[in-house]
Formats: C-alpha cells, sequence, structure tokens
C-alpha cells in the first residue's frame, strides 16, 4: 500500500454537517470511499432573539460562574451577541466571573477572548466537569453554555450540586433528520455492514441516529453491527457516550479530542483490523474492506461477497460448512441462496479458483 493510501478499500459514512467537507477530504486523501448523511444540520442564525434575551440577562445580572462545554459555542454565542452590538457588554459581563470549561477545545476558546478558567474537565466529559464544579457552585448563580439537548442533565446536576439558581444558554440549535430518507439508507447500510466504519462528532448526531434506527426497529441490528463488523469513530467521549449507554462496546476515542486525531485512530484500526492477509495456493490474498487485492490484481466486491470471503480466509484454509457460513451471514437471503451467492463470488475474483468447494461439506479457500 502506496504511503497515503492507507484507507484504500474502506467505505466510511461521515455523519456531521459543521466541517463535513475537511473530513471527508481527509479521508478522501488516504484512499477512503465516503458517503455523506448528515444526522443534524445546524439551525442557521436568522432569528436569535430567545439568544440575545439569555444575553441581556447575563449582562444585566452577571453570574458568579460560567460554564462552557463547547469551543464553537462559545464563538457562537458571541458572534450573535456583536451582531447585536452587545460583544463588548458580554466580554465585560464575563470578566469576573469563575470559568469552568468542559475539554480542551472549550478551554481554548475562553483563553482566545482573553478571559481566565479557573479549572477545565481535561477529560472532556459531562462526569469530569461535574466533579470538578463539586464545591465550586454552592449558593452561587451559574450560566451554562449548552451543547445541545443532550446537555439538559447537566443544567440540572448543577443545581444538585447546590448553585442558586442555573441560567441556560443556548447558542445553537440542531434541526433533527431523523426521517430523512438518507438516514434511512445509512441505518440500513450499517446494519447491513455496508460501511466499514461511520464517523461522528457530536453527540446529537448519534443520539438522532439511535432514535432513527429504533424508530424503525433495527437498534439492536444496530448496535450489534457496530461491535461485530462496523467500526464506529467519534471524536472524543461526549460524542461517544451514548453509543456506550446504547450498548456499542469500543467505538473509536481518540486521547486527543480533534479530528485530525479521529482520523489517525481510525487509520490504525482498520489497518490492524479491518485489513486481512492470507497466503493462498494462489497467491498472497489482501482484503481491505471491500477490496480485494490477489497477485497484484484488485477487484471490489459486494458486501455480502466481502462477507463471505472474509469468513473463509479467517479459516485459514479449513473448510467452512454450509450451515456455518449461512449462520454467519446476517445478509444472506435464504440458506438456498447460499451456492448461488458463492458461484457469482467466484466469477467476480481476479481467479475464480481461490475458493473450492469440498463435496459434502462446505468451502475453503484453496
Amino acid at each position: 500500500m502506496i504511503s497515503g493510501q492507507q484507507l484504500s478499500g474502506f467505505r466510511i459514512a461521515v455523519t456531521s454537517d459543521r466541517r463535513s467537507n475537511e473530513l471527508i477530504e481527509a479521508l478522501q486523501r488516504r484512499g477512503a470511499e465516503t458517503t455523506h448523511t448528515p444526522l443534524l444540520r445546524l439551525a442557521p442564525l436568522e432569528d436569535e432573539q430567545f439568544l440575545l434575551g439569555q444575553t441581556r440577562r447575563v449582562i444585566a445580572e452577571p453570574p458568579a460562574v460560567l460554564v462552557v462545554t463547547t469551543a464553537y459555542g462559545l464563538r457562537r454565542w458571541f458572534d450573535t451577541a456583536e451582531a447585536a452590538d452587545l460583544g463588548d457588554q458580554l466580554g465585560r459581563a464575563l470578566e469576573g466571573c469563575r470559568i469552568f470549561t468542559r475539554g480542551a477545545k472549550a478551554l481554548g476558546a475562553v483563553r482566545a477572548l482573553g478571559l481566565t478558567v479557573a479549572g477545565s474537565a481535561s477529560a472532556g466529559t459531562s462526569e469530569a466537569l461535574l466533579e470538578l464544579l463539586r464545591g465550586e457552585v454552592a449558593g452561587a448563580s451559574v450560566a451554562v453554555q449548552m451543547h445541545a439537548d443532550n446537555d439538559r442533565p447537566l443544567a440540572r446536576d448543577i443545581r444538585r450540586l447546590g448553585a442558586a439558581h442555573v441560567v441556560k444558554i443556548e447558542p445553537y440549535r440542531w434541526l433533527e433528520n431523523s426521517g430523512d430518507p438518507q438516514i434511512s439508507s445509512l441505518v440500513e447500510g450499517i446494519c447491513a455492514g455496508r460501511f466499514d466504519a461511520v464517523t461522528f462528532t457530536s453527540a446529537p448526531s448519534v443520539h438522532t441516529l439511535l432514535t432513527a434506527a429504533a424508530a424503525r426497529g433495527l437498534l439492536p441490528t444496530l448496535v450489534r453491527s457496530f461491535n461485530e463488523r462496523v467500526q464506529a469513530a467519534t471524536v472524543g467521549p461526549v460524542t461517544a457516550e451514548p453509543l456506550l449507554q446504547a450498548g456499542v462496546h469500543s467505538p473509536l476515542v481518540p486521547q486527543r479530542h480533534r479530528m485530525g486525531a479521529m482520523v489517525l485512530q481510525l487509520v490504525i484500526a482498520l489497518s490492524d483490523q479491518g485489513t486481512l492477509s492470507v497466503d493462498t495456493a494462489r497467491g498472497l490474498c489482501q482484503l481491505r474492506g471491500r477490496t480485494l487485492s490477489l497477485n497484484n490484481q484488485d477487484c471490489t466486491l459486494t458486501p455480502l461477497h466481502a462477507e463471505i470471503l472474509r469468513c473463509l480466509l479467517q479459516a485459514r484454509g479449513n473448510v467452512v460448512s454450509r450451515d456455518e457460513l449461512a449462520t454467519s451471514l446476517s445478509s444472506l437471503p435464504s440458506r438456498h441462496a447460499l451456492d448461488m451467492t458463492l458461484s457469482r463470488l467466484r466469477k467476480s475474483l481476479p481467479d475464480p479458483g481461490l475458493i473450492t468447494t469440498v463435496i459434502k461439506r462446505g468451502y475453503r479457500i484453496a
């Protein structure tokens, strides 16, 4: 594999709206085939009267504590305030606050505004942030910059820590997309193993996918596919949290909560776990996602064909019975379709002799 093409042969679904082009380009530069299905869209900043009302309240009665959950949310709040000629007043109101942040990016955004940070939850999770706030908010007025609806328990938990009252600052609204036909295709594609990985850059987008799958009666199948065949890649622990709660065992969570770190971790994971190399009687066979390379001849397989070939390659030349093969293939229409599917698979290979039939026993790699 030539340098820079580490993801060649892999199909990756991108679910973000904001900065999606940047992510898609990073994946495609590394050879990946991508599809783009935004699970959420950020509502336009056309009518921000509610946010401006919250801003005027903060200016009139500056809180003792400000909790910042996301860098983008803080910047969007200040952009809205400045457009209404309230930016300077908001900045002065926050100068006297004790500011706590969730994660490194939020910390950087606060410092970029020239404000002082009293503490930062480096782990980047709501749990770590609440632990940081323990003993810091008792009897205090607190303003919390919200990320999305799933951050609402954070305001409740801050009240439980003893805050006198909590003002929720909501800089942006997400437009939920779960009924979109494209999302149906994404859910079905994940369940059928048509993707090697799916990327997530926000917790609300994960919630939308899980809601869409549940509405279609496919949530257990979706979770099983993530655990067995499709790699879920997240930008950080906050994004990974709803996947873990749904039962997805090992979503990728980079140590540095950055999109670039997520891409690099995905390269490592797919190269290690998604690539299968076997020396066969027909030469070196390498399966990367849905791309088969046999003696330097490449071909692209259908998801079902790739799944069958992976099962046979993993057996390392041992016979796989028809029943074993049919049981392991979640997308096989019926057991009777197996022989026809194997016939089509052989015809699509650079060398049909790679797969041999063992009479009355099953199939194996030559």
